[in-house]
């Protein structure tokens, strides 16, 4: 189950998402924009929630500083799930924005780490997916390597659970080519949606085949390393979903969610 609204106070232990536009649940406005996390919920039981609060922009500075992961500690409960995915935006030029792979980045990263375990709930570490940075003669640089290996390293040295979803997506991209994973980012021609009538190319932000091919990784992840329990998930060799089973939030709930879920201004 999806939970965009209300949490409840009582029942099966939550799954929480802290990350950025990688992770996020998009509003309709965005769409065909998608999130892994947006999606995660079709490869979990009905009565386990998915508490997204990821930011599109979020680094691990922007959401400790700003209060998101704050909102997350007062709410999470003993037995609940943190998964945290972040990298892409640490690794921006922007000072506010940004932090050093093996200098602040590993100091923000142990604060989703401990908040969690002092909660007594279950942090998890997942590293960002590669983005379509095929190039002319359709090679696919590495983009964030930096970044995910000081956040394996913070994994290895707090013995907290990482999913590699970075080393996985990266070998999914490379095999498919630089025009078989089109359809997994955002790449339109004019007209071919109605929110972005002069087309839009987007090589970092998923579309929903590529958020439900992470969120299946995601999910598998979870299960075949012991991390939660496998009759929590389901579907997870199901090849093709309905064109309804992903759904955006309308611009005002999304807006609403975006100002509640933090103790903080951003």
């Amino acid at each position: 189950m999806r939970c965009d609204g209300n949490l409840s106070p009582a029942g099966p232990p939550r799954i929480f998402l802290a990350g950025g536009s990688a992770v996020v649940t998009r509003e309709m406005s965005k769409a065909p924009m998608t999130g892994w996390g947006q999606v995660l919920h079709l490869f979990l039981a009905p009565e386990v929630e998915v508490v997204n609060c990821a930011r599109a922009g979020a680094s691990t500075r922007t959401f400790s500083d700003r209060g998101r992961l704050d909102w997350i500690l007062a709410n999470i409960r003993p037995g609940d799930y943190l998964l945290a995915s972040f990298g892409i935006n640490d690794g921006k030029p922007e000072e506010w924005l940004r932090t050093e792979a093996y200098g602040d980045f590993p100091v923000y990263l142990r604060r989703f780490i401990d908040g969690a375990r002092e909660r007594n709930a279950h942090p998890v570490l997942v590293s960002p997916h590669e983005r379509d940075t095929h190039d002319v003669h359709g090679n696919l640089p590495q983009s964030i390597t930096e970044y995910v290996m000081a956040q394996a390293g913070v994994a290895a040295e707090c013995s907290v659970p990482y999913i590699d979803l970075y080393g996985q997506s990266r070998g999914w991209w490379a095999e498919l080519g630089p025009e078989g994973v089109r359809p997994f980012f955002v790449h339109l021609g004019p007209n071919e949606h109605p929110n972005y009538p002069e087309g839009f190319h987007d090589p970092g932000h998923l579309v929903p085949a590529g958020a439900i091919a992470c969120a299946r990784f995601v999910a598998y992840s979870l299960v075949a390393e012991q991390i939660i329990p496998a009759h929590w998930a389901r579907d997870l060799d199901r090849r093709h979903f309905p064109p309804d089973a992903v759904t955006w939030l309308d611009d005002a709930t999304h807006e609403a969610l975006t100002r509640a879920r933090t103790l903080g201004k951003g």
